[in-house]
């Protein structure tokens, strides 16, 4: 319990009689039992306080949080017999951005009163709400009384599956526009049968099935899409070069986000996805078929984490050779530099000899915006060549990868969702696979 600022007033105020009191202004005896009433009152307030019960206190939480997208939580106070003013502060897991908080409340005797607030955590993994600090206010405002009531609370923060609560209520195709990919005209119809239908005004001659339309006496064309059942395996870099940041999020959280939703896209298609994350935190999730396995995928990477290490491209390479014989479409994201072009070259041909591959190489912002900056100095011409030279160097280690036969994706983080789906649709479309 400390002072409330109505008692530190009041003291001052007592103080003031003394000093009118040692002039003469005052009778002595003023101050003296000034004194008295207001110890007295003090004392009576502050066992009013210390008696009285603590509210009860709840908390509601959602059962999930997406990284990087603000969400609401609710705080909910009941008083007991006695109407209760109390300062709230939700000891929510630090370092997490804020809006709401602290409140003060007014609550009635035997009623409740609840408000939200608006928390955005800035990291996955396992977190915890330890409890709520309440600050009671005594009846007579001279006490404060600091509790924490509440009981602690733990929390998962997963990569942002918001996204995909979007793109459940749209088809495939849209689905793909929504994300940024543009989707490519097939070339020929698909490769498994579908359905028999009628004939429509531009299908080419070899859709038309001539026994059933002897049958019906009517034109009945074969309806064929894309192969299902095949196999997207997504290989996340877990190393080093993952912990560089734009914005809030380390390029590792932005890959899982995209990683999901290409996921979520493969698995409406009928195919099977899995997950190897290589480097510093490893990670294997067996290809499943299904939209129950982006909870598969989700659990498996919550608190998946990059590591200031090397990333070891041929042992990932070797590790997902031996996990998956099946042919599969390999997507390895990374940040790739020239230095590291022997070893992802010796990782390449050794998957393509099972494997469909495709390397995405993400490309910070600020290196763009280096280039494309002024340079009215002499280090900023510098910055500016540096950054041009870079630029260089990685371009020279993709074309090494595409003279392979490998695609190869240059995009930045932002960019790369709709650059993941699109590939793969490229390549579902044209029957690679």
């Amino acid at each position: 319990m400390r002072p409330a600022p109505p008692l530190l007033a009041c003291l001052f105020a007592w103080a003031a009689i003394g000093l009118l009191a040692s002039l003469e202004f005052v009778p002595a005896s003023t101050w003296t039992w000034s004194g008295i009433a207001l110890a007295a009152a003090a004392l009576l307030d502050g066992v009013r306080l210390w008696r009285a019960a603590p509210p009860d206190v709840s908390r509601i939480v959602p059962e999930a949080f997406p990284i990087g997208v603000e969400r609401d939580i609710g705080l909910r106070i009941e008083a007991g017999a006695r109407a209760l003013r109390a300062d709230v502060h939700d000891l929510h897991p630090e370092g997490w951005s804020c809006t709401g908080l602290p409140r003060t409340l007014h609550v009635a005797a035997g009623t409740s009163a609840r408000f939200d607030y608006r928390l955005r955590p800035e990291a996955r993994g396992d977190f915890a709400f330890d409890g709520v600090h309440v600050r009671l206010a005594s009846p007579w405002r001279l006490w404060h009384r600091a509790r924490v009531l509440g009981a602690p609370q733990s929390v998962r923060v997963y990569p942002n599956f918001a996204p995909l609560a979007r793109l459940a209520l749209l088809s495939a195709d849209q689905a793909s526009r929504l994300v940024g990919a543009h989707v490519k005209r097939r070339r020929g119809e698909g490769t498994d049968f579908h359905q028999m239908r009628d004939y429509r005004v531009g299908d080419s001659l070899r859709q038309v099935d001539w026994k059933a339309t002897s049958r019906m006496r009517r034109l009945i064309s074969r309806e064929y899409q894309d192969e299902r059942n095949q196999q997207l395996l997504v290989v996340i870099d877990t190393g080093r070069r993952m912990l560089a940041r734009d914005g809030a999020l380390t390029h590792f959280d932005r890959v899982l986000d995209a990683a999901l939703v290409v996921s979520y896209l493969a698995l409406r298609q009928g195919d099977a996805v899995g997950l190897l994350a290589t480097g510093g935190d490893p990670c294997w999730v067996a290809p499943q078929r299904g939209l129950g396995a982006i909870d598969t995928l989700l659990r498996a990477t919550y608190d998946l984490q990059p590591r200031p290490v090397a990333t070891d491209y041929l042992a990932a390479a070797t590790e997902l050779a031996t996990r998956q014989a099946r042919r599969s479409l390999v997507m390895l994201v990374t940040n790739l530099r020239d230095e590291d072009i022997d070893d992802v070259l010796a990782a390449v041909r050794m998957l393509q000899r099972r494997h469909q591959v495709v390397v995405a190489s993400l490309r910070e912002d600020a290196v763009d915006a280096a280039l494309e900056a002024d340079a009215p100095d002499l280090a900023s011409a510098l910055r500016t060549s540096a950054a041009a030279q870079y630029l260089e160097q990685r371009a020279a280690a993709h074309d090494a990868l595409r003279r392979h036969r490998v695609q190869v994706v240059d995009v930045t983080c932002a960019e790369l969702p709709a650059a993941l789906v699109e590939r793969y649709l490229a390549i579902k479309r044209d029957g690679s696979l």
